[in-house]
């Protein structure tokens, strides 16, 4: 029986149900769970915190873009 991660749940998943990759949902606690190993089952859960890094290094990278463009256009 795998386990979520973060709330300790019993998740009912075949090994050849699920693939490598994968993101499931934990039941119980709503939790993003990637699939890391499949024989036996291993899920690690997907932090917010990396989606919402992810995010803001997009934002900064945009933001440098704009910027540059607005020096050549002042030139």
């Amino acid at each position: 029986m795998t386990r979520c991660p973060e709330c300790d749940a019993e998740l009912d998943l075949d090994e050849d149900e699920v693939e490598e990759g994968e993101i499931l949902s934990c039941p119980e606690c709503d939790a993003e769970l990637e699939v890391t190993q499949t024989h036996p089952v291993h899920l690690i859960v997907i932090s917010e915190d990396e989606d919402e890094e992810e995010e803001e290094e997009e934002a900064e990278e945009e933001s440098s873009a704009e910027e540059e463009e607005e020096e050549e256009e002042a030139e």
